[in-house]
């Protein structure tokens, strides 16, 4: 059971139809993203308790909740079948898979990449990875319930079911072997693989990849964020099936 903060979070739980056991709501607070919490509240039967904003700080902590947060019966992840099942119907499958990304701020921004691409799945690492928390949901903007997401142990077992089901893998990396990410056709069943912040893609990882690309860095810096890196991949592989 967790906690989910801020309006917008809240908002898009509800939307998506988040089991939520309760919100809380600051004495006082309004605007139209409030009205709306509590007209979809209602509707999905959720009991709004009005509680002091002192009161509110107290239990929460040094935390920026907005004066609104829900508490979550559990998260709902995705299995790799869940997945694949909506993911193969689509002219164009799109999964992403992400290999250790630990910055929550990075994962909640690739996430809502991920979900405004329209991106069929995101897989996560269960190991040394960031975890889906109340910072990944708000850095997400509520993407995360809208997306289907999945932890798996072993993503080159992963890689390897994908491969069996038509996908081709497209890893991210920078090495001479890879190609400008422009230069590729991404009109096809299609994973796209983003590594940890700082080591990159696992060699066996890199290795078990169709194709390995890569974007030009005209400065001094070697690399990206990799949060705007899965932005310019993602939306280069919107761009060619539009």
């Amino acid at each position: 059971m967790g906690k989910i903060y801020g309006r917008i979070p809240v908002l898009e739980a509800l939307k998506a139809g988040v089991s939520l056991q309760a919100i809380f709501l600051a004495v006082g607070i309004k605007g139209q993203v409030i009205e709306d919490i509590q007209k979809l509240a209602k509707f999905n039967n959720v009991p709004i308790t009005l509680i002091p904003q002192g009161k509110m700080e107290t239990t929460l902590g040094k935390v920026n909740s907005q004066g609104v947060y829900a508490v979550q019966t559990e998260m709902n992840f995705s299995s790799v079948d869940e997945i694949l099942s909506v993911s193969k119907k689509k002219k164009y499958p799109l999964v992403l898979i992400l290999d250790s990304i630990q910055d929550p701020h990075n994962l909640g921004a690739i996430l809502r990449t991920a979900e405004g691409c329209g991106v069929d799945g995101v897989f996560l690492t269960t190991h040394n990875s960031a975890k889906i928390n109340e910072t990944v949901e708000k850095t997400s903007a509520g993407a995360v319930f809208h997306l289907k997401i999945c932890n798996v142990a072993n993503i080159n077992q992963l890689i390897k079911e994908l491969k069996k089901e038509g996908y081709w893998i497209f890893g991210s990396m920078l090495d001479n072997k890879a190609k400008n990410y422009s230069d590729h056709d991404y009109k096809l069943p299609a994973a796209i693989v983003l590594g940890n912040e700082g080591k990159g893609m696992h060699r066996l990882t890199a290795e078990n990849c169709d194709f390995l690309v890569k974007i030009p860095m005209m400065g001094k810096i070697e690399s990206l964020n990799v949060s705007v890196s899965a932005g310019i991949l993602l939306y280069e592989v919107l761009r060619q099936r539009n």
